[in-house]
């Protein structure tokens, strides 16, 4: 797994250089992730696992709990107000970088959520989030929705860091509207072409994938929760299937740049404990 650890210069100004930009775009074509070290502030992470941490309590009391094909894959949304919204964790300079170089001009973000691993977690199946537009497809197409993940602090095998597949964006099989669990076979075919790697992020790290990638979420056999942020950019064409809702008050911390936020902002409380549902999920 390729690592991009940004230099002092390339955070004072905020641009990745043509060398590191150009090997991160690389390694999204041919094995599908890449991992930007050390691009986000750890006051910052600290500030939302310490509300999260607290939000869980509320969403685990739920009459059904979102959890993500097994028990313990939860999906938690990040508060969407003051004083817990930050521009290197929704609007990262890097990351908006690389993904504005892989999808092109008009890349729009329609996602802000997440996932929270708790100890004690089930091995979620081999599934991608979003299969090729079209099947009987030949090659693979280029990319058209990248996801952007922040894990809140180190994310190792021992809490439940993801199993990512590389190349497998490549492969045709999965399509878009079909079933997004990777059958067996397919899977045993893919591991004798590539096997799956763990992708383990140190505090401060972003991972970016391409949306088609298999992958799956691993146990955590820790005594700590895992927190995982996630935003979904995508290609200036594809529909804009949901808008995120943040609080008037966070405008400051979306600027001009080539990510189009495709914000909401509203006055009031955001729904954002109870609106998510389980996925594929029917009990253990």
């Amino acid at each position: 797994m390729l690592e991009i650890d940004v230099t002092p210069e390339e955070k004072k100004s905020e641009v990745l250089s043509d060398v590191h930009l150009k090997q991160a775009c690389e390694a999204l074509e041919t094995d599908g992730f890449v991992v930007l070290n050390d691009v986000v502030d750890h006051d910052h992470l600290d500030a939302l696992h310490e509300k999260m941490t607290e939000d869980l309590e509320k969403v685990l009391a739920l009459p059904v709990v979102p959890h993500n094909f097994v028990w313990g894959n939860v999906q938690q949304d990040p508060p969407p107000f003051a004083p817990y919204m930050f521009r290197d964790v929704i609007a990262n300079p890097w990351a908006i970088q690389v993904t504005h170089a892989m999808l092109g001009d008009g890349i729009f973000n329609d996602y802000y959520s997440g996932n929270t691993n708790l100890p004690g977690s089930k091995l979620q199946p081999a599934h991608t989030d979003f299969g090729q537009l079209w099947d009987n497809l030949e090659v693979a197409p280029p990319p058209t929705r990248m996801a952007v993940n922040v894990a809140l602090a180190d994310a190792m095998e021992e809490n439940g860091s993801i199993e990512l597949w590389p190349g497998s964006h490549l492969d045709i099989k999965m399509v878009q509207g079909q079933d997004l669990k990777v059958p067996d076979d397919v899977l045993a075919a893919q591991r004798e072409i590539a096997p799956p790697v763990r992708g383990n992020t140190k505090k401060g790290s972003m991972l970016i994938r391409d949306l088609r990638l298999w992958h799956r979420g691993m146990p955590n056999v820790s005594d700590k929760l895992r927190f995982m942020i996630a935003m979904i950019h995508n290609k200036v064409w594809f529909r804009k299937r949901w808008m995120p809702k943040y609080q008037t008050g966070c405008e400051s911390v979306f600027p001009e740049c080539a990510l189009n936020h495709n914000a909401t902002f509203v006055d009031g409380e955001i729904d954002y404990l109870t609106r998510n549902t389980p996925y594929n999920y029917v009990g253990e």
